[in-house]
């Protein structure tokens, strides 16, 4: 058996400080690291009881030529990266918590056909959250 861990999930945001204010404050995860480098800047994010994962948030041009990350902006914009799925405990308390930050809504708390009650909402960047109730 091979051990393997996730370590880090990146997330493309072109806007860190709405960024933070979508995931750290809302979504209630905490800065790790702050880190400058030239002209990329990027913020890891820890989620409370998993401090092996770590989420990166990190703007388009961050190491990419121009036109790739204008390519990447643009898919970002209009939500087509892959959702970003996170599970809590109470999914109504946090639907309201987000809900109240100002998140786009994007789909209420249901239960779903394929077997989570979950809700969705879009980060300031355009990427689509989901938020599973755990169990």
């Amino acid at each position: 058996m091979t051990d393997i861990e996730l370590t880090y999930c990146p997330i493309t945001v072109d806007d860190m400080e709405a960024a933070l204010g979508f995931y750290r404050d809302a979504l209630g995860l905490e800065v790790v690291r702050d880190v400058a480098n030239g002209d990329h800047h990027w913020v890891t994010l820890g989620l409370p009881g998993q401090p092996a994962i770590e989420i990166v948030l990190s703007q388009p041009g961050g190491g990419r030529s121009p036109e790739d990350a204008d390519a990447l902006h643009r898919l970002v914009a209009k939500g087509m990266m892959p959702p970003i799925v996170f599970r809590t405990g109470d999914l109504d308390a946090m639907f309201e918590k987000v809900s109240a930050s100002g998140a786009e809504v994007l789909q209420e708390p249901i239960e779903q056909p394929w077997g989570p009650r979950d809700c969705a909402f879009r980060d300031p960047a355009g990427n689509m959250v989901r938020i599973n109730a755990a169990g």
